[in-house]
Formats: C-alpha cells, sequence, structure tokens
C-alpha cells in the first residue's frame, strides 16, 4: 500500500483522500476508481454525502477512555468561565456607552461593532455554547441564568433555544430532520454557487437563527419566557430609561455586533469550519452503501481559539462534550494519537475565503444521515425518540 501523505494547502491539512478502504492515501487509486470518478463528478453536487455509518466521536470516545482512562478527570465546570463572561459583557456595556452619541453609519461606530463589537459578541455566543453544557457551575439552574446573563450584549434572546438545538446537533449528529445545523435542501438549492455562498456567509446568522424552527420546535418553557422577559428589559432600559449613560444607538451598537459576529468575520468562520467537508472524496466512499466513513467533524488549531473558548478544538468538544474548554487543549496533548491524523483547519479566513470561491466546496458539502439521533428537550420532529435523560444530555 502506498504511503501516506499529508497535503497542506493555504490553511487546510488533512492526510490524502478518503478513498475506498477508507484510509488516508496520497496516491491515486486504480483505473476503475478513476473511470468512476469521471461518473461521479456530474452529480457531485446534486446531493449532500450520505451515509449509513455511525457518527465518529461516540467509538472515538470510547477507545480514547480505554487508552487514556485518566481522561475522564477532565470532565467538569471551569469555574473561570464566568469571570470572563462577566468581563466581556462589561466591555460591551463599555463600548455601547462610549458610542450612545456616535452616527451609525459612520466608519468609527462600524469599525469599533466589528473588530470589537463582533469579536466580544462572538465570544458570547461560545459561551452560551460552552454553558448549555452545563460547563459553568455545577447547578443545571445556575447555568440557565447565567446563559440569559451571557445573552444580554447579543440584544435578541435566544439562549433558551440554542440549549435543546444544540444538544439535539451533538446526540443526532447530521441526521437529516433533527440536526438543525445542517442546511436545509432549499437553502443547498438556492444558494450553492458563488453568489449564493456569499450571501449565506454574510447573512449566516439570520440563517442560524431561522433555521432551527423550519425543521422542529422546542417546547417553550419558564426558561424561555425569562430570556425574553429579561432581554427585553434590558434593551427597553438601554434605549429609554437611562438616558444619561445609553441610548437607542448603544442597542443599535449591540445588535450590530451580533450580526457581524455571523456574517463576514474570522471568528465566523468556525460555523463552517467545525463540519463542512473540506476533503476530497474519492467516488466509492460517495455511496452510501460501501459504509466508508467520511469525516464530518473538522478542528481548527489556530490563533483565535483564545478569543473562542477553544470552540476550534471541534473533534476534541464532540468527543467529549462534558470537557471544559480550558481542558480541550490537555485532551488533544493527553490523546494526541488519535487526534494527529485527523483532517484540520489553520485558518478561519481562509475557510470563508474557500467556501466562497472554491467550486468543490459548497452548500452541499455536509454528511447526512436518514436515521439515528435523539431530539433533547423535547419538540415536534417526526423522528424524535421519547426517553431521553437529563444525564445522558451531559454525558
Amino acid at each position: 500500500m502506498a504511503r501516506s501523505v499529508t497535503a497542506t494547502t493555504n490553511g487546510f491539512s488533512s492526510k490524502g483522500k478518503v478513498t475506498a478502504n477508507g484510509k488516508a492515501n496520497g496516491v491515486a487509486s486504480a483505473n476503475g476508481a478513476a473511470v468512476a470518478g469521471a461518473e461521479f463528478d456530474e452529480a457531485k453536487y446534486r446531493d449532500f454525502f450520505w451515509t449509513y455509518t455511525e457518527e465518529p466521536h461516540r467509538t472515538r470516545r470510547l477507545a480514547i477512555i480505554k487508552a487514556h482512562p485518566e481522561v475522564t478527570k477532565l470532565c467538569g465546570p471551569e469555574p473561570l468561565t464566568k469571570y470572563v463572561v462577566a468581563g466581556v459583557v462589561a466591555l460591551q456595556l463599555l463600548l455601547a456607552h462610549f458610542l450612545r452619541h456616535t452616527t451609525f453609519w459612520s466608519w468609527k461606530f462600524w469599525a469599533v461593532a466589528y473588530v470589537l463589537g463582533a469579536t466580544s459578541n462572538q465570544n458570547l455566543f461560545l459561551a452560551i455554547h460552552e454553558i448549555s453544557h452545563n460547563l459553568a457551575f455545577r447547578s443545571p439552574m445556575a447555568n440557565r441564568l447565567f446563559a440569559i446573563f451571557a445573552n444580554l450584549p447579543i440584544g435578541v434572546p435566544y439562549s433558551a433555544s440554542f440549549r435543546p438545538y444544540h444538544l439535539t446537533h451533538h446526540k443526532s449528529l447530521g441526521v437529516d430532520g433533527l440536526d438543525t445545523d445542517l442546511p436545509t435542501a432549499l437553502e443547498a438549492l438556492f444558494l450553492d454557487s458563488i453568489l449564493g455562498k456569499a450571501f449565506f456567509c454574510t447573512f449566516q446568522i439570520f440563517f442560524y437563527a431561522i433555521r432551527p424552527m423550519t425543521v422542529y420546535r422546542v417546547p417553550f418553557t419558564w426558561v424561555h419566557w425569562v430570556n425574553l422577559a429579561v432581554q427585553f428589559v434590558f434593551d427597553y432600559a438601554l434605549v429609554f430609561l437611562l438616558p444619561g449613560y445609553f441610548s437607542a444607538n448603544s442597542l443599535l451598537y449591540l445588535l450590530l455586533s451580533s450580526f457581524l459576529a455571523g456574517s463576514l468575520h474570522p471568528t465566523a468562520g468556525h460555523f463552517i469550519a467545525e463540519h463542512y467537508v473540506y476533503e476530497k472524496i474519492e467516488p466509492a466512499a460517495r455511496r452510501p452503501g460501501n459504509n466508508i466513513p467520511i469525516p464530518e467533524t473538522f478542528s481548527y488549531y489556530g490563533p483565535l481559539n483564545l478569543l473562542t473558548y477553544n470552540v476550534g478544538l471541534h473533534n476534541e468538544h464532540h468527543d467529549f462534550p462534558a470537557i471544559p474548554w480550558t481542558r480541550l487543549p490537555v485532551l488533544h496533548q493527553m490523546a494526541k494519537e488519535f487526534y494527529a491524523d485527523l483532517p484540520h483547519h489553520r485558518s478561519w479566513t481562509y475557510v470563508l475565503w474557500r467556501f466562497i470561491f472554491d467550486e468543490e466546496v459548497g452548500m452541499r458539502c455536509r454528511v447526512k444521515r436518514k436515521q439515528g439521533g435523539r431530539v433533547v428537550g423535547g419538540g415536534t420532529a417526526v423522528v424524535m425518540e421519547a426517553g431521553w435523560k437529563e444525564e445522558e444530555v451531559e454525558a
């Protein structure tokens, strides 16, 4: 068998290609596969990567625990999280105060919102992601309420809804109709072009906000009501109750920060980098019946992890959702033999650039499954299974 080689192209590293034997191989396969490749080229973008294989994270988690049983000691809340969140919330309030008299369309307003505001609100997006796994406090109630606090500078209430959708994403990775991180068939149909992908990247925050509700709906609980009420009071206070400190422009600054955080911003690259397939997939692997695993989660190893709760260590996070952000690098080093050969990214900016302009990467470059998974927190999805316990959710 030919020796495996590492291919690195402007920020994306991988070990060769996914071939018919399911292994990385840097050498082209036999003539028969080449003919099959030509046969599949025309159909390459007509559908997603459908698979019958199990998602990879449970299997790898068990293998890592077997090889490194001490890894379980890394699980549990991180006390530092609450102080980081408080600091970023305070920073955003301070900037909202300073910009209260600055014209919305001025370069200063947009520059501060893009450089500081979007980075800060992306940090808060990912703080809420971290808190959704009960990793700020031991008490689930404390985590629910603290997520509402972290939500304040975002301007729109979403932390209560994010948690069940996100935990279902973990438990139902790639399952069509359950994993709301997957683009819908309608998105793939209309947005799989350079202009379409540019539109998606520019306004992806709206896709991630609206798409889940079009796939299935979670029950509206008291946490949603508290999230809604607290956010309304906060926004109202900024605009009407504290005229000497804030104004309508203060709220506009926070909302613009949230929009830019989910638009053409370097930290927004993580939305696409995490699960879109940038690998070259051989024709045999595209046939679901062959049961050849296709990489579907990708880590990012770069400096922006410092600002984003190490969300770039995404394979590590999906393998062990109960390990907090400060200990994910420890997990990576401890189990390095499991991660060294996985394809990964080095630049989120290049992820966005390539997603838009590379014809071989697009809206359909996601792994999908027809079956499996469960809904967390209830809901009206057709393929929902009952009996999912809270302790299982946090596993």
